[in-house]
């Protein structure tokens, strides 16, 4: 298989995730890709990181790797890797941009290799999963990745490939960010192993995971509403 090839498949797979007939779908994806909807979701990792840790600088080092994880993502994409390859995006390409479905003239920027957004998310999703180590988080952390994926099909700012990509870079940035919390961690405790049937294997209260999803689940929920709403 060729390289002509693989990128028909690749445009064939976009057309089958891009757009609908449905204008709460539309909205409901608009809203769902925006990184200012899932404020709420951080806010409440945040919250389970500082009631989970015992001192300042394990607090610090907690989400300090986790912005680390975003800024090495956001810099590299932006700055280094996309202006390197200089893909089109989808909705940018002449070739193709009038067969793509657009929503409210949302196009994005230039280019789309790779989509920052699989990878920034999902390089949280790993990190957070290393950890927190509970797999009703992690189920969580990747669903919600996989969501931003899907609005980046949905409306036409990426390619398959695109996103294929930035999952493979967001994966290892999110387990490179918790090697250093390891590496620093050490003098400060950390991670702790002990587990109780309270708590998960890095010592956070399975109570507060609990907590976390209901959040997540009730926030889906508004935004469904609200782009129910918005149509």
């Amino acid at each position: 298989m060729n390289l002509t090839q693989l990128l028909e498949i690749d445009r064939a797979v976009l057309a089958w995730f891009n757009g609908s007939n449905s204008l709460f779908i539309d909205a409901l994806a608009q809203n769902l890709t925006s990184g200012f909807t899932w404020i709420p979701l951080y806010l409440a990792l945040v919250f389970v990181i500082i009631k989970n840790n015992d001192t300042m600088p394990q607090i610090f080092l907690a989400i300090g790797c986790a912005v680390l994880a975003v800024v090495v993502v956001s810099v590299s994409v932006e700055l280094i890797i996309k202006p390197l390859f200089a893909r089109l995006r989808p909705s940018q390409d002449p070739l193709i941009k009038h067969t793509i479905a657009v929503v409210n003239g949302m196009r994005g920027s230039q280019y789309s290799f790779f989509s920052a957004h699989a990878a920034n998310t999902f390089s949280l999703a790993v990190y957070l999963s290393l950890l927190i180590k509970s797999r009703s988080l992690s189920v969580m952390l990747v669903s919600w990745s996989a969501i931003n994926c899907w609005t980046r099909l949905y409306l036409g700012l990426h390619y398959p490939s695109d996103i294929f990509f930035g999952l493979l870079w967001g994966a290892l940035v999110g387990w490179l960010a918790y090697a250093v919390y390891r590496r620093f961690g050490k003098p400060l405790g950390l991670p702790r192993t002990q587990q109780t049937s309270q708590t998960t294997a890095t010592s956070y209260l399975q109570a507060d995971i609990a907590k976390l999803l209901y959040i997540m689940a009730l926030w889906i929920g508004v935004v469904i509403i609200y782009s129910i709403f918005n149509t």
